[in-house]
């Protein structure tokens, strides 16, 4: 796990979305998603549900996002 993983997540759930994280992120959505979805691979968890066409956090990985 490192920084620029963890500041991914934090920001997509800031946001919500991948798509306005990314541009907060100066990266491509693309590769945002990647670093999403290889921080979930290296827990082991998924860490955000789709609701619509946004995303918020399961409830495990809330355990690692407090505001």
């Amino acid at each position: 796990m490192d920084l620029k993983r963890l500041r991914a997540f934090v920001t997509v759930a800031e946001q919500g979305s991948v798509s306005n994280a990314a541009l907060r992120l100066h990266i491509t959505q693309p590769a945002l998603s990647r670093q999403i979805r290889d921080l979930q691979q290296e827990l082991g968890l998924r860490l955000f549900d789709r609701v619509g066409r946004g995303l918020v956090l399961t409830p495990r990985a809330s355990s690692f996002f407090i505001c």
